[in-house]
């Protein structure tokens, strides 16, 4: 009787657990539990929450692929599943967050910009008004 195969003993498996739960999860914890955190960190974050969702989609990929050539039919029922969908969705969510997160770096960023030349501006029509 020859071994059965299946995907879940893969390193891509791995991958996918780590890229899927834990990456995401201990960086939304890290956030979380610090008192202050600069922009900087925040936008460094983001990019690997979306990063995570890209590696994350490439790895289900495989091993849905894998899944189809491999002899188990286990791996054919779990990934024609809803539980595979749900897979799917996780990238997403984390790759929303990200955006989300590198959005509000920018926004706070435009804003003080924006509010340092209205007051450069006001400056400088006072320096020039005549009195």
């Amino acid at each position: 009787m020859p071994p059965i195969t299946s995907v879940f003993y893969e390193l891509e498996f791995l991958i996918l657990v780590l890229a899927s739960l834990l990456a995401p999860v201990s960086i939304y914890f890290f956030m979380l539990l610090r008192r202050s955190i600069s922009p900087w960190t925040v936008l460094l974050l983001a990019v690997a929450l979306i990063a995570l969702a890209g590696v994350d989609l490439i790895t289900l990929q495989k091993l849905s692929l894998a899944a189809k050539a491999s002899s188990s039919t286990l791996d054919d029922q779990f990934f024609a599943t809803e539980i595979s969908l749900a897979l799917y969705l996780l990238p997403a969510l984390f790759a929303g967050i990200g955006i989300n997160l590198a959005s509000h770096v920018l926004i706070r960023h435009l804003e003080q910009a924006e509010r340092r030349f209205e007051q450069h501006q006001h400056a400088s029509a006072e320096s020039h008004s005549p009195r």
